[in-house]
């Protein structure tokens, strides 16, 4: 039974779709890397996952093979605001227990042991005093990947998790995911502009696109037309250091 199943989709903004009849499904241990240009759907699909939205005119997203909709790990992209966010790393990580508090108004020792837990894992323990403000780019990002490990041991959603790092954190954070994904078996389904790196690290492909539409393996997607013409366009733009986000 798959993890998570998106049945005949539409989405779009104020009303107006941008990709419609989407359909695919995530098992656990995938790998899911959703590309496609701007403005086609990539991170207001992210939101309908984690119901902060609704879908459009029809369709619909369930879980499955006991994942629980609050059992979903979220890294969004961040904005200035976030980056400047006054509250030790501790903290941060913490507050990926919430929904694990239910009613609880308090952290439990377990949830702390958790956090702590991950901290070590990623390499941030260090850290754990520190303002979150005043940490680097790739610092940041492993505390906030952190904060959403603490939420599940069951599948991530990460949107753009390499947006602004240098190279070293870029190769880095991928490093990571990697294992996550391999070793512990995390599902993760990641948007990314970075198709060299979609391609090397993912198991599945979603291009959104109004049309066409695609939805397989790495390997079906490298044999498709829209695969082979889509990753052509990016790689040039990469190696041309005219790449837009």
């Amino acid at each position: 039974m798959a993890q998570l199943t998106c049945e005949n989709l539409t989405l779009g903004f104020e009303g107006q779709p941008v990709t419609k009849n989407l359909n695919f499904t995530v098992n656990q241990g995938d790998y899911l890397c959703i590309v496609g240009e701007n403005g086609s759907g990539k991170s207001t699909l992210m939101k309908t996952i984690l119901h902060l939205r609704n879908p459009i005119m029809s369709g619909s997203i369930t879980t499955g093979d006991g994942l629980k909709p609050t059992e979903i790990g979220y890294l969004p992209q961040q904005t200035e605001v976030q980056r400047d966010f006054p509250a030790s790393v501790r903290e941060v990580v913490l507050s990926g227990c919430l929904s694990r508090c239910g009613l609880r108004p308090f952290y439990s020792r377990q949830d702390r042991l958790r956090a702590a837990k991950i901290m070590d894992r990623l390499g941030i323990s260090h850290l754990s005093g520190e303002s979150y403000r005043y940490l680097s780019g790739g610092q940041q990002q492993r505390v906030l990947l952190a904060r959403a490990l603490c939420a599940t041991e069951k599948m991530l959603l990460l949107d753009e998790p390499v947006a602004g790092l240098d190279p070293a954190a870029t190769a880095e954070m991928y490093d990571i995911i990697g294992k996550l994904n391999k070793e512990e078996g995390i599902t993760v389904i990641m948007i990314s502009h970075d198709i060299t790196q979609a391609l090397g690290q993912a198991s599945h492909i979603l291009h959104l696109a109004k049309e066409p539409l695609f939805f397989g393996t790495k390997e079906e997607y490298l044999r498709s037309s829209i695969g082979q013409a889509f990753a052509t366009i990016m790689i040039a733009g990469t190696e041309g250091g005219d790449s837009n986000d």
